[in-house]
């Protein structure tokens, strides 16, 4: 199983939350795991473009990454 780290802040949201029932800190723990969930996804569509085994599928990986990234298609080489 992978570990994956958090920043200290929404750690102690976390524990806010879950250990002393802390309402108001829930927007602020619900954005800071979407922030991290974008960036776990976007380093494994990366890590994904970077090993693929052929061209055709390094393509796909490079096209999705870059797409989910924002890039428009003008800017892309």
């Amino acid at each position: 199983m992978k570990q994956i780290q958090i920043s200290e802040e929404l750690f102690i949201a976390l524990m806010k939350y879950h250990i002393m029932g802390v309402e108001e800190v829930r927007t602020e723990i619900e954005k800071g795991l979407m922030d991290k969930m974008d960036s776990i996804t976007m380093r494994l569509l990366y890590s994904k473009y970077k090993t693929a085994p052929t061209e055709e599928e390094k393509e796909k990986a490079r096209k999705e990454y870059l797409d989910k990234r924002g890039v428009p298609e003008s800017f892309r080489w």
